[in-house]
């Protein structure tokens, strides 16, 4: 891949086998930043995983301790709810099968849906609308719930996707230049921990194998892995 010359000339000051503590990267990532936008700090990790195999697969949601994303517009589709509960938790777009069918029709005027197992049939229908547009519900990302008032509200509260590539790896954006490196220091930590844990019991030898700290569009700084 060719890289911009902007980048070529911060590169040339960046030793990528020099290890650095959590902290220390994200520093050097928010201090290299030199594009004009609030850029996003990205997290990568190399993870020892065969995805060919099913259960080696990592996908799923996670609430970390500071969000930096987008506020997401959810469709929360539960025929029980009422307004005065939706209105009471600030949830604007909800209903039941009246929803289903102005998607059929075209709109898709929000970026999530959650959802209660019931309409799932229904919306499996729409599955060449809403899979290229990574809108479809899924368990795995707590999107299919039997409590749609508690799983918006954590929602509101921001929630990170992370999901393994073809080749084993993670990446995810974590923080923004502009946040205090403390919190995207937390968020870094708390996730490795969380990545730990869901190493599955057919992976052998390391689990977690290198973990990089870049901003969009700068290099990356290789961390330290703690034993």
């Amino acid at each position: 891949m060719k890289h911009s010359k902007r980048y070529t000339q911060l590169k040339q000051n960046v030793d990528p086998k020099q290890l650095h503590s959590v902290q220390e990267a994200v520093n050097l990532a928010k201090e290299t930043s030199n594009v004009k936008f609030d850029a996003t700090i990205e997290l990568n990790v190399k993870m020892n995983l065969d995805t060919t195999k099913a259960e080696q697969q990592l996908r799923g949601t996670i609430a970390l301790p500071y969000y930096f994303g987008k506020t997401v517009r959810a469709l929360v589709l539960d025929d029980s709810l009422t307004k005065e509960v939706a209105e009471e938790n600030g949830i604007k777009l909800f209903g039941g099968t009246e929803q289903i069918t102005k998607i059929k029709e075209g709109w898709l005027d929000f970026d999530l849906i959650i959802t209660i197992p019931k309409f799932m049939p229904e919306l499996s229908k729409l599955g060449k609308v809403l899979g290229p547009k990574g809108l479809m519900p899924n368990p795995k990302l707590g999107t299919v719930t039997t409590n749609v008032v508690n799983t918006f509200n954590e929602f509101k509260k921001g929630k990170y996707n992370y999901r393994t590539d073809t080749f084993g790896n993670i990446h995810m954006g974590i923080g923004k230049v502009s946040s205090a490196t403390e919190q995207v220091v937390a968020n870094i930590d708390e996730f490795l921990k969380f990545l730990a844990s869901k190493r599955p019991s057919t992976v052998k030898g390391e689990f977690i194998q290198k973990v990089y700290v870049s901003s969009s569009m700068g290099p990356s700084f290789k961390v330290e892995l703690k034993k």
